[in-house]
């Protein structure tokens, strides 16, 4: 469990206990409960992290497997005696479910707009016709981060990405920002998920003058790109490193992404890097 208040707001609190302000009135000011102010965080139960470690795995193969047959595999498979209703909450946890729906995140808020799929039939000819973003859980031993990435469709290029503690829209808006710096697409496809259908994310790629493609309900892979990446990335890196704290996760999965762009040689591009097409073919 995290605070539910932001760095900014919390970097507020100190710079008003040094004015002398009340904690009564900080929390007034922030539009914040106060009992928030108090809490302590919580070290995470070493068993809960390995029980989610393995989750993450089998769900990582098998995207469409629900609580209760990952349930029935972590029993049979791993030796891990647990019942359905504790593998339902480490999911909740984790901000992972079945594609229908398939993760936490891929549940719209009823109040934002959910746009039409784009992607289907369409051939992908160069690089910024279409980027996707997802969101995916990175198990680390003393804790979890989240990580954010887009990916260009055509030359596999990792456009941008952040790490983050919280699944909290701000690292999703920054990740979007940073972007845009480097190129812009045609169409941006996302998930249903609450961040995405969010007009704080959509209106930056609007006024960017792209169009918004969000996946079917239940369909894992309309992002497949972005799902082979996280694929990629937990085989390859995570899973082999098992970091040992935020700090380190961050340094490697870092090391990573860029080593990903700028030397995985991809079979389907005719083994050039992604940033080798991304920068050279015709944009």
């Amino acid at each position: 469990m995290v605070c539910d208040f932001s760095s900014t707001a919390r970097q507020s609190l100190v710079d008003w206990s040094s004015a002398n302000v009340s904690i009564a009135e900080q929390a007034s000011l922030l539009s914040i409960n106060r009992t928030t102010l108090y809490y302590r965080h919580r070290l995470p139960d070493t068993d809960d992290l390995e029980v989610k470690r393995h989750i993450d795995e089998i769900y990582t193969a098998h995207p469409e497997f629900g609580y209760r047959r990952i349930c029935a595999w972590l029993n049979r498979y791993e030796s891990i005696h647990i019942n359905h209703k504790a593998v339902l909450r480490h999911m909740q946890q984790m901000g992972i479910q079945a594609i229908y729906p398939r993760q936490n995140t891929s549940r719209p808020n009823p109040q934002n707009p959910i746009y039409p799929y784009l992607l289907k039939g369409l051939t992908i000819e160069h690089p910024d016709q279409v980027w996707s973003i997802d969101i995916t859980y990175i198990p680390i031993r003393s804790s979890w981060l989240y990580l954010t990435a887009i990916i260009d469709w055509y030359s596999r290029y990792i456009i941008a990405w952040m790490l983050d503690d919280t699944m909290d829209i701000g690292f999703v808006l920054e990740t979007s920002r940073k972007a845009l710096q480097i190129g812009t697409p045609t169409i941006m496809n996302s998930d249903q998920g609450s961040d995405f259908t969010s007009p704080r994310y959509t209106k930056i790629f609007i006024d960017a003058g792209c169009k918004i493609s969000m996946d079917h309900r239940g369909r894992a892979y309309d992002n497949i790109f972005i799902e082979r990446l996280w694929r990629t990335v937990k085989y390859e890196n995570v899973y082999p490193r098992e970091y040992r704290s935020p700090r380190e996760a961050r340094i490697g999965i870092n090391e990573y992404m860029k080593y990903y762009n700028e030397k995985w040689l991809h079979q389907s591009l005719n083994y050039n890097t992604p940033q080798e097409i991304y920068f050279t073919s015709g944009r």
